[in-house]
């Protein structure tokens, strides 16, 4: 049975779409490809090496990375001690694979502060991944590959252009500190609390003995000095001594803690940042909460309204269709964003700038809380501004 408009092996049909080199109304002639000549260029290896990028899912024992090449591909996957030698050796595989363009790395200000570090001083650019949206993980499940190579995918989609604090100078010294004075004074208010309720369930000759002392301080001192008898711990009593006691001491142990992280804390923040801590209402703690929020390397920020998003006072935009409003930020650092709140408390009595600005907007029908979201935001603009002409001057010393 032969076919319509074929003739022969070698020949052409009716409408010449079998013989290659037969041209068509349509198609023109493919012309034919030049001889393959073999040329020497002095080209390098580095240029001829592929481009990757990588994302590292980090954990407190083992980090696990995965590169892809520009095209999307998977070129490799690594899983690593969470050491600094498995951070090394990590650095180096992703080298051995082709230029590294970009490393996303996951709990870049945690579990993987020493991977960032060690690829910063590998000359390897780092940024921040948040962990994989939902919709991801109901896709293709959870797993520490598939994680990294969520985190590979969304610097290769440029999603993400964060860069981690830098850990390596004064700011992370504050933090520090911050943390150990910050456990010490909830430690103290919880065993304070707990002095407390064991004085009102205590017998009712050692409640006397100690309403002597009005406030719960000086009753902690009278604590201080109870013997009790180990041989009669059985006894309700005696107990209450032991355990008075054992809080009293605590709480004077939190004391001199507290005044040695101060002592500390308060000329390393005050030699900081000298042009923030001159500002209205900002004391010691306050300049220290908004250290730590913008980081060493405030330039990574990339202005004013980005250090407000960070602290949660700005408005976002909730318009749809003919509605066009704002609504109140509800992420950021909260810690940030009450320092803010607190500087405007203080401004809003002391500083006669913010009280007639105030007096402007109530006969402009605002009220106090919009007011005061308001003052949030221009002196987060203001911090920012002095925060950074002091970090710059830091790095520049």
């Amino acid at each position: 049975m032969s076919r319509i408009g074929w003739t022969g092996p070698g020949e052409r049909d009716l409408i010449g779409t079998c013989a290659p080199d037969a041209s068509s109304l349509f198609c023109p002639p493919v012309p034919a490809e030049p001889p393959f000549e073999r040329r020497e260029d002095n080209i390098s290896i580095a240029e001829n090496a592929p481009v990757v990028v990588a994302g590292v899912d980090c954990h407190s024992q083992f980090h696990h990375a995965v590169a892809l090449d520009d095209r999307g591909r998977k070129v490799g996957e690594l899983r690593f001690d969470a050491t600094r030698k498995g951070c090394h050796r990590a650095t180096g595989w992703l080298k051995s694979l082709g230029t590294v363009r970009e490393v996303g790395v996951e709990s870049s200000g945690s579990y993987g502060a020493e991977l960032t570090r060690v690829l910063i001083e590998a000359g390897i650019s780092v940024v921040e991944i948040n962990r994989p949206h939902l919709h991801t993980r109901h896709r293709k499940g959870k797993s520490d590959g598939i994680d990294a190579e969520a985190a590979a995918r969304q610097v290769l989609a440029g999603e993400t252009r964060i860069a981690p604090k830098d850990t390596t100078g004064v700011v992370e010294a504050i933090r520090q500190l911050k943390v150990a004075q910050d456990g010490a004074l909830k430690a103290r208010a919880a065993a304070l609390v707990q002095l407390r309720d064991l004085i009102v369930t205590a017998p009712a000759e050692m409640k006397e003995a100690l309403s002597k002392r009005k406030t719960l301080r000086g009753r902690a001192t009278l604590c201080r000095r109870l013997r009790p008898d180990i041989a009669r711990m059985h006894e309700p009593s005696e107990a209450a001594k032991l355990s008075l006691r054992s809080l009293a001491r605590r709480i004077a142990t939190l004391d001199e803690e507290v005044v040695e992280l101060d002592s500390q804390l308060d000329p390393l923040v005050r030699k900081t940042a000298p042009r923030t801590m001159a500002l209205l209402g900002v004391g010691v703690g306050h300049a220290t909460q908004l250290l730590i929020t913008a980081g060493q390397n405030i330039d990574r920020l990339r202005g004013d309204s980005a250090f407000a998003h960070l602290c949660g006072a700005d408005p976002i935009p909730a318009s749809s269709g003919k509605t066009v409003r704002h609504r109140l930020n509800p992420g950021g650092d909260r810690d940030a964003n009450s320092t803010l709140h607190m500087i405007a408390v203080v401004r809003l009595r002391y500083c006669d700038r913010t009280r007639a600005y105030v007096a402007r907007r109530l006969e402009e029908g605002r009220t106090k809380r919009e007011i005061i979201r308001c003052l949030k935001r221009y002196i987060a603009r203001e911090l920012y501004k002095s925060l950074r002409k002091d970090l710059i001057a830091i790095a520049q010393a």
